[in-house]
């Protein structure tokens, strides 16, 4: 058997080469590249004499020092090719013995029915869970599209951005649809006005999250101390109008839920959605949900983008009422 050869790729000539293997993201890698968002030397292949028989690529958002995700992970046939790809790749890109990013896969809605898609996922499992990695959540990824009915406002709640006309200035655009986003970018001490209304919503929402993020990290932190995270390593950094945010409120004015319609560098997308515990199982989710997607289809978008974990019920359900539809599953997979 020919030698394997394992390597970043040596330049923009060899994507070709990259991309010999199929993948979603494929079309995405140029632009990637482009904007910051991935760099040449994150992008690895093991090669037997010119065929690429496993490859790797990294991502972050643009300006980030290290890598965020391994977000492409392919074997062509062996599963010892994977591995071997990764126990030379693993400690480059996660130098002085931290812990690895996180890897996600994109795979089809019904990928454990179809033999031929499930033994490629067992198998980019495999390779991960014998350098160490384990499965940390699986995610449904949906789409809803254009002319996809939305529910009147019932008139219960009243919605109003969060920091009412005035956009505060965008940081860097995280790059992914609805890829995880949690930066190692310190808290800002400056905030615009509105920004710990918000802060204090999303406090109280993480009670009882069914987010196998959200609570990985309370395991960690305090509840504020994630909200605050979340809010200066995600929220601030969209680009995309922050008038857009809307809190929701009782007519009143008490704060019920928050929804964040967003635009990453790839799509229109539900961001973050919310309610407090004091208000949970009146159905106020439909209309916090369906007031994001208003807002979002407005905009004349061709699609909005959302994704939730397949453990969180009733967001799912939620989703599903409004239209949206499951095109893609995504598998997050995570060294200790």
């Amino acid at each position: 058997m020919t030698e394997l050869t394992i390597r970043p790729i040596t330049g923009a000539g060899e994507l070709p080469l990259f991309n010999s293997l199929p993948y979603v993201l494929n079309d995405e890698i140029d632009a990637d590249l482009a904007a910051g968002r991935r760099r040449l030397p994150w992008l690895w292949v093991a090669l037997r004499g010119d065929r690429v028989v496993a490859r790797a690529a990294w991502w972050a958002l643009p300006g980030d020092g290290r890598p965020q995700l391994m977000d492409i992970f392919d074997i062509a046939e062996d599963v010892e090719d994977g591995v071997r790809l990764l126990a030379a790749a693993l400690p480059v890109m996660a130098p002085d013995g931290a812990a690895p990013p996180e890897s996600v896969r994109f795979v089809p809605p019904d990928w454990r029915d179809n033999p031929r898609t499930r033994q490629v996922v067992d198998n980019h499992m495999a390779a991960l869970e014998r350098t160490g990695a384990k499965l940390f959540v699986e995610r449904l990824r949906m789409n809803w599209l254009p002319g996809t009915p939305i529910p009147e406002p019932t008139g219960r709640l009243t919605f109003r951005p969060v920091f009412g006309a005035n956009k505060p200035a965008g940081a860097n655009k995280p790059a992914g649809a609805n890829k995880p986003t949690r930066a190692n970018k310190p808290a800002g001490a400056n905030k615009p006005a509105g920004a710990d209304e918000l802060i204090d919503l999303m406090t109280l929402a993480l009670e009882g999250s069914l987010d196998a993020h959200s609570r990985d990290e309370l395991t960690r932190m305090t509840a504020r101390e994630s909200a605050v995270a979340q809010y200066h390593d995600e929220l601030e950094r969209y680009t995309s109008p922050h008038d857009w945010w809307q809190i929701a409120t009782l007519p009143d004015g008490e704060p019920v839920g928050f929804v964040i319609p967003a635009r990453n560098s790839y799509n229109p997308i539900i961001a973050y959605l919310g309610v407090v515990p004091a208000h949970r199982g009146k159905g106020y989710i439909d209309e916090i949900l369906a007031a994001g997607t208003r807002l979002l289809a407005g905009q004349d978008v061709p699609r909005i983008r959302a994704a939730t974990d397949v453990g969180n019920v009733p967001m799912a359900k939620a989703f599903a009422r409004a239209g949206y539809v499951t095109f893609e599953r995504q598998i997050d997979m995570v060294w200790q």
